[in-house]
């Protein structure tokens, strides 16, 4: 009766822990599995009782874990498996050894433990330290080039000065020359600026915006470069726009980079469909281009910081892109498809969100011409 009692109470123990236990003899045949290894790793393992441990995980080389050379396990052994059905998930294998005499001893104890939590912050470190070491060299760019630009800019107030003195006729032509030479550095300035404040994590300023005219003015900005690629830009909206909490700059910046990344994936010319429309929680903006399109290689890493594709490139511009859009707590979808084009969505939520999204382990996948969007990697 004790005997009994004490079954069924490490009976409970087993089935209540969190982690899987398997019990094999010293043939490897399977003798128990509590209801947290069946789980872990998709199993019914009640079917191959009595059956060699091989027949119910085909994919796991149990004759490295389990070398029974000799007769008897004589070392304990951890293994790390990837599981990806009922679940995707890292399992941590340790193999225990069991002594005993007799035709029931010996044999070993199989632990299993879901890593897969472990993994993760794995993955999570690195990504933060790509970041810093992002962080890093956009503090080194922007004080190496914010010198010779406020130099640039003091020089070009000391010209418009001096042109004054000019007779009428050639005044008017060189100061349109150092107005356009002014606003290009300012611009420069502008993008810096931005550039810096989409990689820090500082939290962007809200307030109400017409996305419209946030884009038109970007365009506008971008003009000499969309004629200079002989690039036809159509835009689309629907009537009655409303206006989202976003913080211009911000978002003014998202449109640059989307729209010159696509146009630098328009080589000869091309044409780029702009999109604006409304649902229920979103405002979107839809880019799509002809250009390029993605390979499939390289469709997982287009947001990752120094990857590209073009030889100018500098690898950062959809990492902002996504940065800036996270913060707003909006989404980003992306299509492509290689020699075709590639089509960029930006959701941006209609009214300040308290619950937001977070990192994506990537982009979706899809082809040109169905309902999500995207972008090549600059």
């Amino acid at each position: 009766m004790r005997i009994v009692q004490e079954r069924g109470l490490l009976e409970t123990i087993f089935q209540s822990i969190q982690e899987g236990i398997i019990v094999v003899d010293r043939e490897s045949r399977l003798k128990y599995a509590n209801r947290a290894a069946e789980t872990l790793v998709g199993v019914a393992f009640e079917k191959f009782e009595g059956k060699p441990i091989a027949r119910a995980m085909r994919d796991i080389d149990w004759d490295q874990i389990l070398d029974t050379t000799g007769g008897a396990w004589t070392r304990l052994v951890s293994r790390e498996l990837e599981v990806t059905y009922p679940q995707h998930r890292f399992v941590s294998i340790y193999a225990v050894p069991l002594t005993g005499e007799g035709k029931d001893g010996g044999g070993a104890v199989i632990i299993l433990r879901d890593v897969s939590h472990e993994r993760q912050q794995e993955a999570d470190l690195v990504e933060s330290e790509r970041l810093n070491a992002v962080k890093l060299l956009a503090a080194g760019v922007a004080h190496e080039i914010g010198n010779p630009l406020n130099a640039l800019n003091i020089h070009l107030q000391l010209l418009h000065r001096e042109i004054r003195g000019l007779p009428d006729e050639k005044q008017a032509a060189l100061r349109e020359l150092v107005e356009v030479a002014r606003a290009e550095t300012q611009r420069l300035d502008l993008i810096i600026t931005q550039f810096l404040r989409a990689i820090r994590p500082a939290p962007p300023d809200l307030a109400p915006a017409s996305i419209e005219q946030l884009l038109k003015e970007t365009l506008v900005v971008m003009r000499p470069e969309i004629l200079n690629r002989k690039i036809e830009v159509h835009l689309e909206q629907a009537d009655g726009l409303p206006q989202v909490p976003v913080d211009r700059d911000q978002i003014k910046q998202v449109c640059f980079n989307v729209i010159k990344n696509a146009i630098q994936a328009m080589s000869d010319g091309g044409r780029l469909g702009i999109a604006l429309s409304v649902s229920d929680r979103h405002l979107i903006m839809a880019f799509q281009d002809t250009g390029t399109g993605i390979r499939p290689e390289d469709f997982g890493r287009v947001f990752e910081p120094y990857h590209t594709t073009k030889p100018d490139g500098s690898g950062l511009g959809l990492m902002i892109v996504q940065r800036i859009v996270q913060d707003h707590g909006g989404q980003i979808e992306l299509q492509s498809k290689p020699g075709e084009g590639t089509r960029f969505t930006v959701l941006l939520p209609l009214a300040e969100r308290r619950v937001r999204m977070l990192n994506a382990s990537g982009p979706r996948a899809g082809t040109v011409g169905e309902a999500s969007d995207g972008a090549e990697s600059s």
